[in-house]
C-alpha cells in the first residue's frame, strides 16, 4: 500500500511574525522557513506505517517555490521514499488556495493510486483547515480528520481513527482508501539523523507544474490587508 503525504513550507513556528510595510502580506524574506508542524506529524505517522509493514512506499508531495524541495528533503530524511514537487512562484500562504491544492492532490492520487492520503489538519500560516476535507470530497473518499490515533486493519481494508471532539474522544472506522488528517497528539515526530539526511539527497524528487494536472493555481480571493493584532492593553488596578 502506498501512502501519500502532503508537506508544506511555512515560516518556522518559533519565528516572530512581521508584516510587510505595505501591509500586503507576512514578511518572508530572510526569515527561517521549515515544514509545517502538522505535516511533520503526518510524515511521522506514514513512516511508522512503513516500519510496521503496513505501507510499502511513502510519497511526500509539496506545492511551492524551488525552496520547497528542502521541505521534501526533510520528509525524505525522516523516512519517506520519494518526493513530488509541484512548482509555483505564487505565495502558498495566501495566493494558493486550499481548493487548488486539493485539486492537484486529487490528480496526483489518480496517478499514484495510494491506499491512504495523510495530511496535517491545517497549516500554521493560513490556518485554513480545508485541504483534507476538500480532497476527500473531490475523490469521493471517506475522511477522518483531527486524528490522534490511527490503526490500519490487518487486511488493509479499513482504518480506525480516534479523534478529539468537544465532548471527549470519538472513534471512527472507514474503508480504505481514505483521507486522514493529523492532529497535534497523534505522535512525536523524529529528528532526521545525519546518515538519513545524506541518504535523502540521493532520493528522487519528481517535478511537475499544476498545469500538468489540468489545475489552475490562480487565486480567486484577494487579500486586502494584513495587520498585526491590536496591542493588549494593561489591566486596571
Amino acid at each position: 500500500m502506498k501512502v501519500l503525504v502532503g508537506v508544506k513550507r511555512v515560516v518556522d513556528y518559533a519565528v516572530k511574525i512581521r508584516i510587510k510595510a505595505d501591509k500586503s502580506a507576512v514578511e518572508t524574506a530572510s526569515v527561517k522557513m521549515s515544514m509545517n508542524p502538522f505535516c511533520e506529524i503526518a510524515v511521522e505517522e506514514a513512516v511508522r506505517m512503513k516500519e510496521k509493514k503496513i505501507a510499502d512506499e511513502v510519497i511526500a508531495v509539496s506545492i511551492g517555490p524551488k525552496q520547497a524541495q528542502e521541505t521534501i528533503r526533510t520528509a525524505l530524511a525522516m523516512g519517506a521514499d520519494r518526493g513530488v514537487h509541484i512548482t509555483t512562484d505564487a505565495r502558498t500562504d495566501q495566493e494558493v488556495q486550499p481548493l487548488a491544492v486539493a485539486k492537484v492532490l486529487a490528480a496526483l492520487v489518480e496517478q499514484e493510486q495510494p491506499g491512504m492520503v495523510v495530511l496535517g489538519k491545517q497549516a500554521i500560516d493560513d490556518d485554513s483547515n480545508q485541504t483534507g476535507q476538500m480532497l476527500a470530497g473531490l475523490l469521493d473518499w471517506p475522511q477522518a480528520t483531527f486524528a490522534n490515533e490511527v490503526t490500519v486493519a490487518d487486511d488493509k481494508a479499513s482504518v480506525q481513527v480516534v479523534r478529539e471532539i468537544d465532548g471527549g474522544l470519538q472513534t471512527l472506522s472507514a474503508p480504505l482508501p481514505a483521507v486522514v488528517t493529523a492532529d497535534l497528539r497523534l505522535n512525536q515526530p523524529r529528528y532526521a539523523t545525519l546518515p538519513n539526511i545524506m541518504k535523502a539527497k540521493k532520493k528522487k524528487i519528481a517535478k511537475h507544474k499544476a498545469a500538468d494536472f489540468g489545475v489552475d493555481l490562480a487565486s480567486t480571493v484577494e487579500v486586502v490587508s494584513v495587520e498585526d493584532p491590536p496591542v493588549r492593553q494593561a489591566g486596571q488596578k
